[in-house]
């Protein structure tokens, strides 16, 4: 982009008609985004609720905008879902007269591992935790979609690679190794659980919480449990959805940096 030219960040979001929260790391992290100045505009938009994606674009008055999806993995959303509502083809949208940037979701980007062992030490409150310790990086999953795994499989790799903690595995939703073979799959008497979702929303509330025994069926959500709590004699931390972690909103501004948008770093400090 050429200088003085202007530049919009939006956020994209899944969005819930029935989870409140669904919505708040996204607004979350445009408020940050907004409070360094990195960009002219931030704005948010959502499939499931408003601000709309279909209508987001219509709302910038920048020269142009890049927009980051705020999921975790690519799929039929990000590539199907969102280019679709947004009207987005060959980098223009149909009906604006600026440039439009498509990136990837914050999930797939390296920084995102940063991320993830982030939440295991600010769970634990060890900003040194490692020996002894093992971490379950929890995903979706599908054996419809093999990307939806892809995503957790590389975090943990590159996880595993700092040779920092003592086992590191993926662990997923809908397809083995399953949540609930946590303890089957694990050695360590410590263990750190991290769901790779955005928010905290039904799944990270309600099914894993009740997959890891620490609340009884039919509980998840409205019960309280002790972190770290002690299941079958282990010590289990609970880190709740990686998307509510604050350096998330790092991710999302590296994302536009890696299409061109001209952010300057000092206005990222703090």
């Amino acid at each position: 982009m050429g200088e003085g030219t202007t530049q919009a960040l939006v956020l994209a979001g899944h969005g819930s008609h029935l989870n409140p929260r669904s919505d708040r790391p996204v607004f979350d992290h445009a408020d940050a985004v907004r409070e360094r100045s990195a960009f002219d505009e931030v704005r948010t938009a959502f499939w499931k609720e408003e601000p709309s994606l279909s209508e987001v674009l219509r709302t910038v008055e920048s020269d142009a905008a890049y927009v980051v999806p705020l999921f975790v993995s690519e799929g039929y959303f990000t590539e199907q879902v969102l280019p679709r509502e947004l009207r987005l083809t060959d980098d223009r949208h149909l009906d604006v007269g600026f440039p439009v940037r498509y990136a990837p979701p914050v999930g797939t980007h390296d920084a995102m591992t940063d991320v993830v062992v982030r939440r295991v030490e600010r769970v634990t409150g060890d900003p040194d935790v490692g020996d002894g310790v093992g971490v379950a990086v929890v995903g979706h999953g599908t054996e419809r979609n093999e990307n939806s795994a892809r995503a957790t499989q590389r975090h943990v790799r590159r996880i595993r690679e700092r040779d920092r903690f003592e086992e590191v595995q993926a662990l997923f939703m809908d397809e083995p190794p399953y949540v609930d073979d946590l303890y089957d799959e694990f050695d360590s008497e410590s263990l750190v659980v991290v769901p790779l979702f955005v928010a905290d929303g039904y799944h990270t509330t309600e099914d894993i919480p009740e997959d890891l025994g620490l609340v009884a069926e039919g509980e998840g959500g409205d019960a309280d449990y002790d972190v770290p709590a002690t299941v079958d004699g282990r010590e289990v931390w609970y880190a709740g959805a990686v998307g509510t972690e604050p350096l998330v909103a790092d991710v999302a501004v590296e994302r536009a940096a890696d299409l061109g948008a001209e952010v300057d770093d000092e206005r990222l400090e703090g």
